[in-house]
């Protein structure tokens, strides 16, 4: 019964260059791509989501949370349902849909582009399992069809995007194998950037929610950081933001799946390290949230065998450690050896004063990296940390909340937590809520403590 209460207050929802690019120009480029927007709201559908009812802390991270580009954005727009629509019509509309799109016989490009949007609008809104269980690997072989041989754009797009819906509704054991094959294609050979843009989401999704071994999810990720160490050349779109953030944000996302990194942290952080330097301020904060993923994982809990802490290290743990409400961290390996000079840099980026930046971004980068370089520093405190005291003289801890609906917070209390937040919010969008109330999957993949108000 607590997994369901808990579940029933689910959440509210709401061109790089490179550092040798810009170091062979006189004047660097300051022209950015135009931050994500979110779709339009739908009218409810039947999902009971209420308005958005967040935090001013969760408020100030919500633009990380977007699927991609505005270009994307437009093609992915899902259409307003009314309210209340009744569960009998959305349930017969997407089974309509399941049938238009298996069976392909005299359909047109602007006929499954429809299709897929209408699909993939009641997947993001409502828990389809049921419908999607019987028909998967028939789907499953229909969408490749159009990622494969998608007539538009917009027809490979939203197949990509249904794909990663199909299995964040219903999961696999075995689908990441026959699917990791076709999304590396499509980022490879892709014409438009934004079917590489959605590819590697896709990608990111199907190899976490496909059943992919932890070998195989460390081969995605290392495609994902090649992209990224490369500017993007290595898919033939060089020094282009959208696909570098792209990658780095999914390579994050899958990062959260791995228990040892000791091994392939030194290559990523050198990558990342480097990325600071980008033109972009979305590759800057993607690369830090990165890093301070890493700094994070380099913590594990103290098992029975470790050195009890000496009289330094006992005088230096964080309050909610001394009194027992959270277990002691012990540092495991090193993440960066040049990690004063990292400091430095973090610092700067988080006072960053640019004419440059708009008004958004100079907020965005002070709040992101104010973080980012605490955590380096202390490596066991998570995103919006604060060492001020509550009313009863503890330390407040993380701030980070969101608010639940019908009551309580939840706490984004580890960067793990927030990359994962952030990778179910970039595809489920405004239906969140929903998949965190009924999808099993989703709701184990993000697992919390609730917060009375």
């Amino acid at each position: 019964m607590r997994e369901r209460n808990l579940r029933k207050q689910a959440l509210e929802s709401g061109k790089t260059q490179s550092r040798k690019a810009r170091e062979t120009l006189s004047t660097p480029s300051s022209s950015r791509a135009t931050s994500a927007v979110p779709s339009p709201r739908a009218g409810g559908g039947g999902s009971n989501v209420a308005s958005r009812n967040v935090s001013d802390d969760e408020s100030e991270m919500s633009d990380a949370t977007q699927w991609s580009t505005n270009s994307i954005d437009e093609m992915l727009a899902l259409p307003a349902e009314e309210d209340g629509a009744q569960e009998e019509v959305w349930r017969a509309g997407l089974e309509g849909r399941i049938e238009e799109l298996c069976d392909r016989k005299r359909s047109s490009a602007q006929g499954r582009e429809e299709a897929l949007l209408v699909f993939s609008t009641a997947l993001v809104r409502h828990y389809a399992a049921d419908e999607i269980r019987s028909r998967r690997e028939e789907l499953v072989v229909a969408l490749l069809k159009s990622v494969k041989g998608g007539q538009t754009e917009r027809e490979t797009v939203l197949a990509l995007k249904a794909l990663a819906l199909v299995l964040v509704t219903e999961a696999s054991d075995t689908l990441s194998e026959a699917l990791a094959g076709p999304m590396k294609a499509c980022i490879n050979d892709a014409q438009h950037v934004a079917e590489k843009i959605g590819a590697i989401h896709a990608l990111g999704v199907v190899t976490f929610f496909g059943g992919a071994s932890e070998e195989a999810t460390a081969e995605v990720m290392e495609f994902f950081l090649d992209i990224v160490s490369s500017d993007g050349a290595v898919i033939e779109e060089a020094d282009n933001a959208d696909i570098v953030t792209a990658a780095l944000e999914e390579w994050g996302f899958l990062a959260t799946q791995l228990e040892d990194m000791e091994e392939t942290t030194e290559a990523a952080m050198e990558t990342f390290v480097d990325q600071l330097e980008s033109a972009s301020v979305d590759v800057q904060v993607a690369a830090g949230d990165n890093i301070a993923l890493l700094f994070e994982k380099s913590y594990t809990e103290a098992e029975s065998d470790d050195e009890p802490p000496d009289e330094d290290e006992d005088l230096d743990l964080d309050e909610d450690v001394k009194n027992g409400s959270a277990p002691r961290m012990i540092k495991r390996y090193t993440v960066y050896r040049q990690q004063h000079q990292l400091s430095a840099t973090l610092s700067d980026l988080a006072k960053a004063s640019s004419k440059r930046l708009s008004k958004k971004d100079r907020k965005q980068l002070h709040l992101s990296f104010a973080d980012i370089a605490r955590t380096v520093d202390r490596p066991t405190r998570g995103p919006r940390y604060s060492t001020a005291l509550d009313e009863e003289g503890r330390e407040m801890g993380s701030r980070l909340k969101v608010a639940l609906h019908g009551g309580g917070r939840m706490t984004i209390d580890r960067w793990w937590k927030l990359h994962r937040l952030n990778g179910l919010k970039r595809l489920l969008r405004e239906g969140f809520l929903v998949h965190y109330e009924f999808n099993q999957v989703v709701f184990e993949s993000l697992p919390v403590v609730v917060e009375d108000e």
